[in-house]
């Protein structure tokens, strides 16, 4: 398979095929699935990088997250970061200064990651742009032969997250979604007690996320021309165009505007309903009702600030509830304190489990799970989630959170989006990637993005 040029790019079609159906291999994310051999693509050369050669590494978007994936790969003596993409000028000047400094070697620096794409000499890319970004830039760096590592969220809508399971599969490619909290000892230690079977029937679990922006938010930062060196068209890319402003821009405030995040729950779901999705082997959801609004905040941002979302599953229900009002909600520590706060709850007939990022807490009903006996620990630790998708290149086994693995958690974030969108219940058909006796609903499963930009599906 010959690299994606530029041009082969814009002329690429909605029909062009990249793999064949996925539901199956997506439906659970169990241990057993988790691991798998994968053969070198076409075009890529088999066998070049061994246990103990190094990793040629690309990566695209330079600031914010992709500024602290060069920290991190820097740091690793198997590891070259030889390319680096951003369509904004300084933060390229700035991010190839840093890799000088540090390794003595500057990296080729690129604009349009397209160009990026025909370096003939990586091995992978690191794709940490804003997430409207992940979906295309994933695909085609699949189709030219790379392996790749792609910051959260995976995907803003269903058919995206199809399409890169397709890409992923199709090309033989070892993938990883940037939820780099599933590498710690917290999160796998939860998985094995709630798979233990300790907590009885589980029939609900429940996910959260609280903060207090209110009242001012991000403030009204007025629209205004782009900064010298910013490509803002690229910028926008597939995004039907939208006028500049600062606050789209600068410290990760994408995240506060639907076009490029939806909400909070593509946002920081990726993080904390993983660990439910996770521990309970979940498959895509059966439908997810959400609702909420701008209730409490006075800003420029067009997400909502309160937003609760029901999913429905075989035997169980799952929830998630947002506020951007209070910073306590359902925590059960009694602080002052304004800050960022969450949590997992798995709720079963014998006691429940509550987690964070860091600690567990285990409560009995009554005395059905006094002085439980836990498992011995026997998931794989790894020393970083980064680490895992850079040892996976070399052993080509798929990393925990590979695009198929982490398929069920987006489509419960794409639909949970995607009900608020239309405010009303949604069904999934996920054999057929379909939304149920609903055309407009199902309409939104697919993007409508900007000419010349096409999702291969």
């Amino acid at each position: 398979m010959s690299k994606v040029s530029r041009r082969q790019f814009l002329q690429s079609t909605s029909g062009a095929a990249i793999g064949t159906g996925i539901s199956a291999g997506c439906a659970s994310n169990s241990k057993k699935k988790q691991v798998a051999m994968l053969a070198a693509a076409p075009g890529h050369k088999p066998g070049r990088v061994t246990a103990n050669e190094k990793l040629t590494i690309g990566v695209i978007g330079a600031a914010g997250r992709g500024s602290s994936h060069l920290d991190s790969l820097t740091q690793y003596p198997d590891v070259e970061v030889a390319a680096l993409c951003d369509c904004y000028q300084s933060n390229l000047d700035q991010a190839a200064d840093r890799i000088l400094k540090r390794t003595n070697k500057a990296p080729k620096t690129y604009k349009d990651f397209r160009a990026l794409l025909d370096n003939k000499d990586l091995d992978a890319v690191f794709v940490a742009t804003p997430p409207h970004w992940h979906p295309l830039i994933s695909i085609y760096a699949c189709q030219a032969g790379l392996d790749v590592y792609c910051e959260k969220p995976m995907c803003l809508a269903p058919a995206e997250g199809r399409a890169m399971v397709k890409a992923a599969r199709h090309n033989n490619r070892v993938t990883q979604i940037g939820t780099q909290i599933h590498a710690g000892e917290n999160y796998r230690r939860v998985v094995e007690i709630v798979r233990s079977g300790i907590l009885g029937k589980i029939s609900q679990v429940r996910t959260s996320l609280a903060l207090n922006e209110a009242p001012a938010g991000i403030g009204k930062t007025p629209n205004s021309d782009p900064p010298a060196g910013l490509d803002w068209d690229m910028w926008c890319g597939p995004l039907q165009k939208i006028p500049f402003n600062m606050s789209h821009f600068v410290g990760g405030h994408h995240r506060y505007f639907a076009e490029t995040i939806g909400s909070w729950l593509h946002e920081m779901g990726p993080h904390v309903v993983d660990l439910a999705v996770w521990a309970m082997d979940l498959p895509a959801p059966k439908s997810a009702s959400s609702v909420g609004g701008k209730f409490a905040t006075d800003d420029i941002s067009t997400i909502p600030d309160t937003m609760d979302t029901l999913w429905e599953y075989d035997g169980m229900m799952m929830t998630w509830s947002n506020t951007c009002a209070n910073s306590h909600m359902q925590t059960p520590k009694r602080v002052t304190t304004i800050d960022r706060r969450l949590h997992i709850a798995f709720h079963g007939v014998n006691g429940s489990l509550i987690s964070d990022y860091s600690d567990y807490e285990l409560i009995s009903e009554g005395e059905r799970m006094v002085n439980p006996k836990l498992p011995e620990p026997y998931m794989p630790r790894v020393k970083a989630h980064d680490r895992e998708f850079l040892d996976a290149i070399k052993s080509r086994e798929l990393p925990s959170c590979d695009f198929a693995i982490h398929y069920p958690l987006a489509m419960a974030l794409n639909l949970g989006n995607l009900s608020y969108k239309v405010g009303r219940k949604v069904v999934w058909d996920d054999k057929k990637g379909e939304v149920t006796g609903d055309k407009e609903a199902n309409a939104l499963v697919t993007p409508d993005y900007r000419a010349p930009w096409v999702l291969p599906i």
